[in-house]
């Protein structure tokens, strides 16, 4: 561990708790070890960190590489909340190193959150990458890349393009991905409730294509 992270290392290992890793372990299927720390007893060792030892450089590769390399989970939710605070910092040069997390480690719990919360505010910055990147990530091998695609939306609502929104579903319809099909729907469902009308026409127009799974996402609050 780089020494400005020791000091984190070494607060998540004096608050571990065996009991809860095992079942937070269990509840993302076994894929990552965990120290045990809950979410909001973790935020406030987060902050306690943060007061003492400030925010690393905006989009630091050594600090965020070494965070995911790291066993436990809890460093890699760690790296999540410092990207979150730094988003509106990125620089253009910064996309290689977001997508590099977003294919490391990948699960639903960092993807979703490097989607909405780094991505989001990435590509609003930088618009002009938007499509070269997000429609290559859409027909990517690598399913997180397209879950990534349909998802980094998430927050626009008014700024939502639904020709990018749309084109990155009907790239992916077919799959027989849980997380592709279940992101589908929650991209459809969260426009929703900035323009239903859209969303309830778009789903009876492509619902013979649809998971059902997409469509009873999408529908959901409508």
């Amino acid at each position: 561990m780089i020494a400005y992270l020791q000091p984190i290392e070494q607060l998540f290992e004096a608050n571990a708790n065996a009991e809860n890793a095992k079942s937070m372990k269990a509840y993302l299927k076994d894929h990552f070890e965990y120290f045990g720390i809950k979410s909001t007893e973790r935020r406030e060792l987060q902050k306690q960190f943060l007061a003492d030892h400030g925010l690393p450089k905006p989009f630091d590769p050594v600090v965020f590489r070494t965070l995911w390399k790291a066993d436990q989970r809890e460093f890699q939710m760690f790296g999540l909340d410092l990207l979150r605070k730094q988003a509106k910092k990125a620089q253009e040069n910064d996309l290689s190193l977001i997508e590099e997390l977003i294919i490391t480690k990948s699960w639903w719990d960092t993807v979703d959150g490097l989607s909405s919360w780094v991505c989001g505010p990435y590509f609003l910055k930088f618009p002009q990458k938007v499509r070269p990147v997000t429609d290559a990530w859409a027909v990517s091998e690598n399913m997180w890349l397209r879950r990534a695609s349909i998802l980094f939306q998430l927050g626009y609502k008014e700024k939502t393009d639904t020709k990018v929104l749309t084109g990155h579903i009907e790239l992916n319809l077919g799959s027989k991905e849980f997380f592709i099909n279940k992101a589908i729907g929650w991209a459809l469902r969260e426009y929703g409730k900035t323009n239903p009308e859209f969303v309830r026409d778009y789903v009876k127009r492509m619902e013979v294509q649809m998971h059902t799974l997409s469509v009873r996402e999408a529908l959901k609050n409508l």
